[in-house]
């Protein structure tokens, strides 16, 4: 099977590089397979074309040697000397990868020196004091490794919510293809739009649950069928996600769906409204109480969700509200937000070319853009500091500006605004001069170094940045990475505050990795006058479609289009960048 995905083909070039460090073979022939490996994670082309017409070796940081090796992955879907390089290895030792703080180097010594090659290996080193005694390590690292060992084993069987949704669509649409299937839907945590989700649910109503249970059992995608039985089926997938489908009748499709969708604590109180009324709901019906004494109204005609919460007293409470926090006394007295529509986004900020760590051109970014049928776009490449992704210094910088500002001429009805991402230096500088970010549409500012500040200091960091006259939006306020690094220690309540104070806008990352501002911070956001920019942070093309789960984000913190600046009209949002400056000026 041919594989042509450049990043996947990055995957494999990276741990031949792993492996030839683990042998200790020449740094340079692993930095030759580094590059490569980065040069395809940012190659805008055809790898298949590129394989086909021979010209990968026209891609600078590909070598012939290595060309040959990826032509050979590429067409026969595996490479030999990537598979006898891992077979030197227990394959346990890759999994040492993953955990935070580890790279080749450290677990090189490891298993030379005290045999670890695995995780399970790894904690035992480290609880019996060997690791401490290991010269370049210590105590310090010994607990540093315990605790990647716990956030590793605590992330287990959790998914990103982007990791999944591609599935979870593509299983939706195998359960309504099938002419057995009357309606279909996600339920559950993925519905609600959660960052993070343990297993995907669904539902479908029928009259022949045998043979839809069947046809859900039978997917490609299967790898186990773990529960088969007359109202639900469980499966696990290749990946370890645990997929469940609860078949039920079509009149009981609507109190089925709103029971698997809605948290725990949101069924309880709905449960709890209906007992009020006389009556017993659950996952299969609305109805009287059998053993009540009192006289209670006849419940309505039930046909969809929103029949039962107005049964109920309810204004309809969207899926991605229901977490008991607050949503129901609002739906009872009128007092629901009018979620932001991912139709209503008219452009994006923060997102990267191949001038940094991004994949793909201006013109290429441009263009992915206005396919989704966005106004304008930001372009915010990282600046100097970052030096691991290619940042940009003052020169290469407003080169690009001058090439937003021709590029625009081109344009009819569409609009790339020109910024950057400058790191927040520790002292709360910013990583270019004023007179640099004055030539700037807008300035996205973001940490991404010295992450293990005290509280304060990172707080007074954040703040001293967003007291920059050209300081326009805060990115990914806490650096949280889901499921691989936690949220730095700051004080997320004083930080908008000073949001509100400087009128710097606050980003709520929607990258399935970061997901940050998260979304149970947003209301009290909103409440303080905090504008929110939604922004994909896309460092590819099809990478501006991340907005969709920005916009779930966005709906959970009860955020309204008025709430939302990318929402604004192109004249109305340039409006909108200048005033910091003038305000503050």
């Amino acid at each position: 099977m041919k594989i042509t995905d450049p990043e996947k083909v990055a995957e494999v070039m990276s741990g031949i590089a792993q492996c030839l460090e683990l042998k200790g073979e020449n740094p340079f022939k692993v930095r030759a397979y580094t590059a490569a490996a980065r040069a395809l994670e940012v190659y805008a082309g055809s790898l298949a074309d590129a394989v086909e017409q021979k010209t990968l070796g026209g891609i600078e940081g590909i070598g012939k040697a290595i060309e040959a090796k990826i032509t050979e992955l590429c067409e026969t879907g595996r490479l030999e000397y990537y598979e006898n390089l891992r077979s030197e290895f227990p394959p346990g030792i890759f999994d040492l990868f993953e955990l935070q703080g580890l790279g080749a180097k450290k677990i090189k010594l490891l298993y030379e020196k005290l045999g670890v090659n695995s995780i399970t290996s790894l904690e035992l080193a480290c609880k019996d004091g060997t690791v401490a005694g290991l010269d370049g390590f210590g105590p310090k690292s010994a607990e540093n490794f315990l605790k990647a060992i716990e956030s590793e084993a605590q992330h287990a069987g959790q998914f990103r919510l982007g990791d999944v949704w591609a599935v979870a669509e593509e299983i939706l649409s195998v359960l309504r293809d099938e002419s057995a299937v009357l309606e279909a839907s996600t339920a559950g945590s993925l519905r609600r739009h959660k960052e993070v989700v343990h297993d995907l649910d669904f539902l479908a109503s029928t009259r022949e649950p045998e043979a839809v249970g069947k046809v859900f059992a039978g997917m490609p995608l299967v790898a186990d069928v773990i529960a088969h039985g007359a109202t639900k089926v469980s499966v696990r997938l290749e990946s370890g996600l645990q997929c469940d489908l609860r078949l039920v009748k079509p009149e009981e499709f609507a109190f089925a769906l709103a029971y698997f969708t809605g948290s725990k604590e949101h069924n309880v109180a709905m449960r709890g409204r209906a007992l009020k009324r006389g009556w017993t709901l659950n996952e299969y019906r609305m109805g009287k109480l059998e053993d009540s004494e009192k006289e209670t109204e006849e419940v309505p005609e039930i046909h969809s969700e929103a029949d039962i919460h107005k049964a109920l007293g309810l204004d309809f409470i969207a899926p991605e509200l229901r977490e008991g926090k607050g949503e129901i006394e609002a739906a009872e007295t009128g007092e629901l937000p009018k979620l932001v529509e991912w139709t209503q986004l008219r452009g994006a900020f923060h997102n990267h070319t191949n001038a940094s760590d991004g994949r793909h051109t201006l013109e290429q970014m441009a263009d992915a853009a206005m396919g989704l049928g966005l106004d304008y776009l930001g372009i915010a490449d990282h600046s100097k500091s970052s030096i691991q992704a290619n940042g940009l210094d003052e020169e290469r910088l407003l080169s690009q500006v001058e090439d937003i500002r021709t590029l625009n001429r081109t344009f009819d009805g569409f609009r790339l605004f020109a910024g950057v991402e400058c790191d927040i230096l520790k002292d709360g500088l910013l990583d270019f001069k004023d007179e640099v970010l004055a030539q700037l549409d807008y300035v996205v500012v973001s940490v991404h170094a010295s992450m293990t500040l005290n509280e304060k200091a990172m707080t007074d960091r954040l703040i001293r940045a967003m007291q920059n006259p050209y300081a326009t939006i805060l990115g990914h306020m806490t650096g949280r990475l889901l499921l691989s690094r936690p949220a730095y220690q700051v004080n997320i309540p004083a930080v908008l505050d000073a949001a509100a104070e400087t009128g710097t806008i606050v980003e709520l990352n929607a990258s399935p990795w970061r997901m940050d501002l998260d979304w149970r911070w947003w209301k009290l956001a909103k409440e303080k006058g905090v504008l929110c920019a939604i922004n994909p942070d896309a460092h590819r093309a099809d990478g501006l479609q991340d907005l969709l789960f920005g916009v779930g984000a966005a709906r959970k913190g009860w955020l309204e289009k008025k709430d939302v600046v990318n929402c604004l009209r192109v004249d109305e949002v340039a409006e909108l960048l200048r005033q910091k400056r003038s305000r503050m000026g």
